[in-house]
This record gives structure tokens, C-alpha cells and sequence, in this order.
């Protein structure tokens, strides 16, 4: 049979891997970052308004300004992970600094008007940071060779042969035009020899695996990096005493990079197959579009509500893919591309669901405040794009099917002392899964201090969120997991200058 085992490092230019569900709730949820006042309440900030990153709950807050400022703001991000793989715990902890809010707003104030101000606010949020890493290490039964077992299973023997005188990259990247990715992974399994057909036939369907185990020692690192980040512009109106009322625009950017590398050894010493490596790159990019819609109506001179229309985002996104594998029944005597090299993928789109808030605040003179927000989502209404391909049509079902509704409450609060105020807050959203305990509910404390000089305020915020996650290892053919445990602290220092 021809075959050039090796040391194989390539890429796909046509057939992306399948978009799917975790997709849909990557791009679908949104942390709360922003300014320190904001993060410091917890986000509850929905009948407040008076803060740039506000403008992400309600657009009507604008107009609660009384005068010009700009807002600047940088977060240090801790990411502090607890994987559980077979019995073995692993810590991994990473951390980045960013800038991650940067606004202004114009207040235009009218005295012979019923609209007594108008502002108009632009502010970019960086609204969920992918920095983060964790690594799981243990024992397992569920080989890698499970994974490209069960892509070639099926596959025809033919296509994964390299013809005479053709490029393994070449081959592969034919496969992916012509046949698409799963016929690339059963190339892989089939090229770096740890899968053999059953017959050495070019009609042959089925495949056996060249690993002999009971168990399997595996090392597993999964690192992503990459931001989406909301560029607002916004319009807004105070009407008579009483009423606010706005709308925005946002503007969404994407960048997510995520690198996997699995080592796999503890095979029987009669087993050919002694170790495997096994690695992929996915980087994704691309940009989105939403508006919305909201009021705040002063009942009294102490209670003020809210009401808030979030659309859906519309994302249009592509994706790369590059793949290396190697056992050591593989030479290496051929050149190969890295991950250096860059092919982009045919355009898909996302559409997350939109989102309702309703908001209560109680304002304590100059003395402090308590407010209340709550958020609606149905996940379930989360959408692949084109829905006439096959593919994201039964994608599409299965999303309807596992996930549900989200419910965010947010409480916060602030007390001021002449010039010094101090906030907290408290966060809890429901797990977009109808089973939890895929990913687990989400709660998250917060706490911060600001000073006022007059012109200009100086804010801290402190903010901590946890969740638990299973992490699957692959999306595919082996049904490995670990069990993560997420905890997220935020560190933000803003400043804000008024005129």
C-alpha cells in the first residue's frame, strides 16, 4: 500500500471542521467587565445608566449623565482552573492584562425643550476575554485511536492513499476539498499508521487500530486566547423630569485562537503503537451586528425601573484549521507546513438569541443606592447559518434540544461618603444547558471603591465568578472529558475625566 508515514503538520483550505454547539454558547454570553464602578455592582445596572459600560444593559443610561466625560479602564485577568481527568487533579492557573474599556459620552442640555438632554455616547467593551488554559493528565481507556476509528470507519481506502509523486499535503487538502473533514482525520490516523485498513483494498470501509491496550496514560493542554469585544454607538434623550429614553448600535469583533496538544503512552509493550501525539490549531475570527432599545421611567424621586430590548447578534465568522500528528511508527523525512501557514475557510454565521432585562433601582438621596436587575434569554433559539445546509440543520435541532432558557440577576450597591463611595455586588446566571451539568450555573462577588476629586474619579473593582464545566477533549468519535472547575478574578483600575 502506499503510504508515507511521518511527522504531519497540515492544513485545510476548503472543508472547515463542523461548526457546532459550543459555538453557539461561546459567542452567545458575555462577561461582566467594563468599567470598575460597573463590575464593582455586579452589572445591575439596568435603571441606573450614568456609566459607559451601562450602555451594554440599557442604552436609555446615557441620557442619566449630567455632564461630558470619558471613561478608561485596565483589567487584570486571573484565570485559575481545577481539572479532574480519571482520578487525577491538575491546577492551572494564567494571567493577562488588558484594555478593556474605553468611552465618552456628550451631554447637551436644553432649557426651552421638553427634551431637557441629549447625549451621545461611543464606547468599546471588551465583553469576554478567551485568555485561559487548563491542562488534565490521568488514565483512560478511550484511546486517541478511537477518534480517527471512528472517521474511517465508512471511508473508502482509496482517497487516503498518496498517489505517486503527490505531497502529503497536497493529499490532504484534496481530501478536504472533495470528501471534507472527516475524511482528513481517517487520512491522518491512516498516514501516521495508527489505524490499518481491514483489507488492503481501495474499497475497503472498515479499519482496525494498531494500539493494544487495557489502559492509556494522556496528557492533555488546551490554551485559548482571543477577545469579542462590543463597540457601541449610542443616542439617547431625557424627557421632561421622568422619562429617559435611547437605542444603540454595536458593532462586534471576534478573534479566538485555540491550540490542543494531547501525548498519549502507557500502551502494551507488544502493542506497534507505543506513543501518539496528537495537536490542533482553530483560529477564528470575524465580526457581528445587534442594536437595542430601553427606557427608564422615575417613578418617584426615589425609584426608578427599566426596561431593555437586546436583538440578536448577527456574526459572520470564518475559521482555519492546522493538524500535526506522530507515532512512532511515523519517519520523518519529509518537509511539512506549520502553524505559520494560514488558509481561510468558507464563511458561516451565527445568531445568538436576543435578551430582555427588566430593572428596579432604589436611590438613597446622595447617600447611596440598591439596585436590581433581571436578564431572559432562550438559548434554544440560537442559530447556525445558512440553515439550509444539512449539516447545520441537524446541528441546529440538537442546540433547540440542549439548550434552554438563561436567568441573570444581578444585584448592586453603593454607599458614598463625601467623596468616597464603596460598591458590591452579586451576579448569578443560569447554565444555557437544560442539563446543568454540562456547564454548571454560573455565580460570581463583587466589590469596589471610588473617589471623586471633582473633575475627574478615580475607581478599583474587584470580581470573582465560578463555574463548573466538562470539558470535552474532542468533538468527535471519543467521548473523553474532564471536569473543570472555573474560577475567574478580575482586577480593574479606571479613571474618568469630566467636562
Amino acid at each position: 500500500m502506499k503510504r508515507i508515514p511521518t511527522f504531519i503538520m497540515v492544513l485545510a483550505c476548503a472543508v472547515a471542521s463542523a461548526q457546532n454547539i459550543n459555538d453557539v454558547v461561546r459567542y452567545s454570553s458575555e462577561n461582566i467587565l467594563g468599567t470598575p464602578r460597573y463590575q464593582a455592582m455586579g452589572g445591575a445596572f439596568g435603571a441606573l445608566g450614568g456609566d459607559l459600560s451601562a450602555l451594554n444593559v440599557n442604552p436609555a443610561g446615557s441620557a442619566v449623565f449630567n455632564y461630558s466625560q470619558l471613561t478608561f479602564s485596565g483589567s487584570n485577568y486571573n484565570r485559575n482552573n481545577d481539572a479532574l481527568f480519571g482520578n487525577t487533579l491538575q491546577n492551572t492557573e494564567l494571567n493577562s492584562l488588558e484594555l478593556n474599556q474605553a468611552g465618552g459620552v456628550f451631554v447637551f442640555k436644553s432649557s426651552d425643550s421638553p427634551w431637557k438632554k441629549l447625549a451621545l455616547a461611543f464606547n468599546y467593551d471588551m465583553v469576554r476575554n478567551f485568555d485561559n488554559e487548563f491542562f488534565a493528565a490521568g488514565n483512560t481507556t478511550n484511546g486517541i485511536d478511537n477518534y480517527f476509528l471512528n472517521f474511517a470507519n465508512g471511508q473508502a481506502l482509496g482517497p487516503l492513499r498518496v498517489q505517486d509523486g503527490e505531497f502529503i499535503e497536497d493529499a490532504y487538502l484534496d481530501i478536504g476539498s472533495s470528501i471534507g473533514f472527516g475524511a482528513q482525520q481517517a487520512f491522518l490516523g491512516f498516514q501516521a499508521v495508527l489505524i490499518d485498513p481491514t483489507v488492503d483494498d481501495d474499497a475497503n470501509t472498515t479499519y482496525f487500530s494498531n494500539a493494544e491496550y487495557t489502559g492509556v496514560n494522556q496528557e492533555y493542554l488546551q490554551s485559548t486566547t482571543g477577545y469579542n469585544s462590543k463597540f457601541t454607538l449610542n443616542f439617547a434623550g431625557q424627557y421632561q423630569e421622568n422619562l429617559y429614553l435611547g437605542a444603540a448600535l454595536n458593532f462586534h469583533t471576534v478573534v479566538y485562537d485555540r491550540v490542543t496538544l494531547l501525548d498519549e503512552d502507557g500502551y502494551d509493550a507488544a502493542s506497534p503503537i507505543q506513543f501518539t501525539s496528537f495537536d490542533n490549531f482553530l483560529h477564528t475570527e470575524g465580526y457581528g451586528f445587534s442594536f437595542s432599545v430601553g427606557g427608564i421611567a422615575k417613578l418617584n424621586d426615589n425609584i426608578r425601573v427599566g426596561g431593555t430590548y437586546q436583538s440578536p447578534t448577527w456574526y459572520e465568522l470564518t475559521d482555519d484549521i492546522a493538524q500535526r500528528i506522530n507515532t512512532n511508527l511515523a519517519v520523518s523525512d519529509i518537509d511539512f507546513i506549520n502553524f505559520n501557514v494560514v488558509n481561510f475557510f468558507e464563511e458561516y454565521r451565527i445568531k445568538t438569541p436576543s435578551k430582555l432585562t427588566g430593572s428596579v433601582a432604589v436611590i438613597f438621596g446622595q447617600d447611596g443606592l440598591l439596585s436590581f436587575d433581571y436578564g431572559y434569554q432562550d438559548m434554544s433559539q440560537a442559530e447556525l447559518r445558512p440553515t439550509a445546509d444539512p449539516n447545520f440543520a441537524s446541528e441546529n435541532d440538537f442546540i433547540a434540544g440542549q439548550l434552554g432558557v438563561v436567568n441573570t440577576y444581578r444585584i448592586g450597591g453603593e454607599l458614598r461618603f463625601d467623596e468616597v463611595s464603596l460598591r458590591a455586588g452579586y451576579r448569578y446566571e443560569d447554565s444555557p444547558y437544560e442539563n446543568g451539568d454540562i456547564v454548571g450555573d454560573l455565580t460570581a462577588y463583587s466589590g469596589g471603591i471610588g473617589y471623586n476629586f471633582g473633575g475627574s474619579r478615580l475607581d478599583l473593582a474587584f470580581s470573582r465568578s465560578e463555574q463548573d464545566v466538562i470539558e470535552s477533549l474532542f468533538d468527535s468519535g471519543i467521548n473523553s472529558t474532564a471536569m473543570v472547575n472555573r474560577i475567574n478574578t478580575n482586577i480593574t483600575l479606571g479613571y474618568t475625566l469630566k467636562f
